[in-house]
């Protein structure tokens, strides 16, 4: 069979050129699509901390008669949050949030479900309502938080 100078196609060199040039191009774009996850989950972590807030205080001025705060399944059965965040265990974009209630006192914290991947900060808030942001983990004592760390609000 004699074969035909005049044939078109790609050459197993340029195929492998362009093979590399994707190669390349996905390892500089894969770390900055993680990195915007990580963000997207802290935003959304901020603003689920920020519901919590507006249903305690709408909990405590209805249904808690003006003393008492509820827990999340109490605001997920008022109403007054969603039951991704209202569950026992609840997780929401790449965060696990838990909800500790005391006299006249609450405090809530926000903990990447995969510290490094699914997001780098920690965050918290108590009665008062500023959301505090830290690079350890934070815990409710006695309805405060500890460490603070620094106030994002």
């Amino acid at each position: 069979m004699k074969s035909n100078k005049n044939e078109k196609g790609f050459s197993l060199v340029e195929l492998l050129v362009v093979v590399i040039i994707i190669a390349i191009v996905a390892a500089i774009a894969i770390p900055n699509l993680l990195a915007s996850r990580r963000a997207a989950n802290e935003a959304s972590a901020q603003s689920s901390l920020r519901t919590i807030h507006s249903a305690e205080a709408t909990y405590q001025a209805t249904v808690g008669l003006g003393t008492t705060y509820g827990s999340l399944v109490q605001l997920n059965t008022a109403g007054l949050i969603d039951s991704a965040l209202g569950a026992a265990t609840s997780q929401k974009s790449g965060y696990t949030f838990d909800l500790t209630t005391g006299t006249q006192i609450y405090c809530a914290t926000g903990v990447p479900t995969t510290p490094g991947t699914t997001g780098n900060a920690y965050f918290g808030v108590e009665t008062e309502g500023v959301i505090w942001k830290h690079t350890a983990a934070m815990t409710c004592a006695g309805g405060d938080l500890t460490p603070l760390g620094a106030p994002i609000q």
